[in-house]
């Protein structure tokens, strides 16, 4: 909710559907826990909707990377490439596995996860041996790439697709930003052998909080529910054959996805919609480059951002933030490269000199689906004006 009719966030969420009809029905009839209707009906809309045979509900896209992990074979001391410029949920999962991140630089179009430095590490780095790829640095055997799909918009999967074939990979799609997103035809998360959501309060469509696991691989999809309910056995003598977790979504948060799928359509027309007027309302102001879409992508415009060039500009973006903040509208810088972060300091990368530019010149506009016009021309009045 705005904190005043003058404050534009960043990204909050629209809840104008049937909502609270279903949130009812699950509080009239005491289905609200792990267990309802609308659990299972959230996970076969997400299904059917991204184009895989199986979906699974998690708590948040944070606990749906950590299964997706475990279900693909990812095991301690294996080595997994991930995306440099990426929250960090996806690098933390990898180590909850005990498993390494190697991380792989942006490349300067589009931002993602760059093809050609996993061609470069794979085929420099790598030594193909009869257990499988190993790192011929660390000894370790290299297990999976989990390219992050950030901002709304799908790398480039072809050619990773391609190499995880080559060398014997296994292809987890963290597509928690980009729900909706398709590339060449395709919905995001249905490329690759496994793929990851997220429903936190400022996604695309929002349950307050969960995640959502998706694979066509029926085996996988079985041990994920087995591992996300505590990897119970027998629920009579809860009997557990293993470790497990307690990474089920409630029927409460379900019955809100339900909702909002319902009207997923519509918010990606309305975030394509704002792009469209960021970009018409940036033309002919130097220094400000709104991100770009690909011939082979339709991004879901996830968080409208502009580049920042503080030398044509004539401020840099982290004194534009400043600027709009005291204007009451929050923008948010990308994230801080993995390699830099003080979590992960060590771990082997790949580039990272693109991360760390986008890092200093990125900005994220408002772009609630229920973004109002005359809330958009403020700020872009606002950046034209510098």
């Amino acid at each position: 909710m705005s904190e005043s009719p003058a404050h534009i966030p960043l990204c909050e969420p629209h809840l104008a559907g049937n909502e609270w009809k279903y949130i009812k029905d699950c509080l009239d009839t005491n289905w609200v826990s792990s267990v309802g209707s609308y659990v299972e009906r959230f996970e076969r809309m997400v299904a059917e909707y991204v184009g895989c045979r199986h979906a699974v509900a998690t708590v948040n896209g944070t606990a749906a990377l950590h299964v997706a992990l475990l279900v693909a074979g990812v095991e301690a001391d294996d080595e997994v490439l991930v995306s440099d410029l990426t929250f960090i949920a996806p690098v933390n999962a990898i180590r909850y596995v005990g498993a390494w991140p190697v991380l792989i630089d942006a490349e300067p179009d589009y931002w993602q996860m760059d093809p050609a430095k996993v061609e470069d590490f794979l085929a420099r780095e790598c030594i193909l041996e009869k257990d499988g790829l190993r790192n011929s640095t660390t000894g370790r055997r290299v297990k999976a790439v989990l390219p992050v799909h950030i901002l709304g918009h799908p790398c480039d999967m072809d050619p990773l697709l391609g190499l995880a074939d080559r060398y014997g990979l296994v292809v987890i799609e963290d597509a928690s930003e980009s729900l909706g997103a398709l590339y060449k035809g395709r919905r995001v998360g249905s490329l690759g052998d496994v793929a990851c959501f997220s429903f936190n309060g400022n996604k695309l469509i929002t349950t307050g909080g969960g995640g959502m696991l998706v694979t066509d691989n029926t085996e996988w999809a079985s041990r994920a529910r087995y591992l996300t309910t505590q990897a119970k056995d027998d629920p009579v003598e809860f009997v557990h054959g293993e470790v497990g977790y307690n990474y089920r979504l409630t029927n409460i948060q379900a019955a809100m996805g339900v909702a909002q799928m319902e009207a997923v359509d519509d918010y990606l027309a309305a975030k394509k919609r704002i792009a469209a007027a960021y970009r018409e309302g940036f033309a002919g102001v130097g220094g400000v480059e709104l991100m770009r879409e690909a011939e082979w992508a339709q991004s879901s415009w996830w968080l409208s951002t502009v580049l920042i060039d503080a030398q044509e500009y004539g401020r840099d973006s982290r004194s534009l933030l400043e600027l709009l903040a005291e204007k009451g509208i929050q923008t948010r810088p990308l994230w801080q490269p993995m390699h830099l972060s003080p979590t992960h300091e060590g771990m082997q990368k790949c580039g990272g000199e693109v991360a760390r530019h986008l890092h200093k010149t990125a900005l994220s506009l408002p772009s609630s689906v229920g973004l109002a016009v005359r809330q958009q021309e403020r700020v872009i009045s606002l950046l034209r004006r510098g």
